[in-house]
């Protein structure tokens, strides 16, 4: 079925080759190991043979494991970096990182989260990401989507890819007035969203479906050519969860999304971007 995983971490209990960053302890580490294997295994059994890795926060900037597995597996793996937004030039690693495969930068929220992507940093990645066709990826709650839209106003030609529907749900009930702030970011045309994560909103549990509304409001808004599929593993298959009710959801469960569209979704919106 050729589908395509946008959004999986992988690492490996190798600390002494790749360490951990400053603040992080291998027995915080849950689970303790997720390797490129094992998503490939819970992928081939429900037709994903492509997946987007997003660098873990634990490795801080050091994307060697990242990278590694790229080139082992080289075709089945893109990358979503993270580097540090406060250097002076983060634009020179986005390019360096660029020339290895990598194709998104991950970003996070600050505080005060009204000023998050303020900064030289930011203007600097933004100005690479429109240059580049690099997408910046940020981690966000809608309490930080009017910052964000801010600077897609001011580079409006910097592909951004929101992460897991904006963690709506994920905090606090789902809202009308928080999907409403992330629909209203579909008249940034660069804007995608990964449809991911469900593991972790709404009711939390399978078959997902109370997040019907909420993909259904997102879909009508961005179009699907705009909407990536992705699992979140490991987390996505953690406890209760599975793999398979993911997929499924986007596969099977919601009607009002066509047979074509069906398709962008799990696999051709990531693959034009990501491969």
């Amino acid at each position: 079925m050729d589908y395509i995983d946008a959004h999986v971490h992988v690492w490996t209990d190798d600390f002494g080759q790749y360490p951990l960053a400053d603040g992080f302890s291998p027995e915080a580490i849950k689970p303790p190991i997720f390797y490129p294997e094992e998503i490939i295994g819970h992928g081939k059994n429900s037709g994903v043979d492509r997946v987007v890795l997003v660098q873990m926060n634990h490795y801080g900037f050091d994307n060697r494991y990242m990278l590694d597995v790229m080139r082992e597996y080289k075709g089945v793996f893109s990358g979503i970096a993270v580097i540090d937004t406060r250097a002076e030039r983060p634009d020179d690693e986005m390019r360096r990182l660029a020339k290895e495969g990598v194709r998104g930068f991950r970003v996070y929220q600050g505080d005060p989260v009204e000023e998050w992507m303020k900064g030289a940093g930011y203007e600097r990645m933004l100005a690479c990401g429109a240059e580049e066709n690099l997408a910046i990826c940020p981690l966000i709650s809608p309490a930080a989507l009017p910052s964000l839209a801010k600077r897609c106003e001011q580079f409006p030609d910097a592909p951004v890819i929101i992460d897991h529907l904006c963690r709506i749900g994920a905090a606090e009930p789902i809202s009308e007035a928080h999907i409403a702030a992330l629909c209203d970011m579909a008249q940034y045309p660069r804007v995608m969203v990964k449809v991911s994560a469900f593991y972790a909103l709404g009711e939390k549990k399978a078959p997902h479906t109370d997040l019907a509304e909420l993909i259904q409001r997102v879909y009508e808004a961005f179009g699907a050519e705009r909407l990536m599929w992705a699992s979140d593993c490991p987390y996505q298959v953690q406890g209760e969860h599975s793999y398979a009710a993911s997929v499924e959801l986007i596969e099977q469960r919601l009607d009002f999304i066509s047979t074509e569209d069906r398709a962008r979704m799990l696999c051709d919106t990531a693959a034009e971007f990501f491969f």
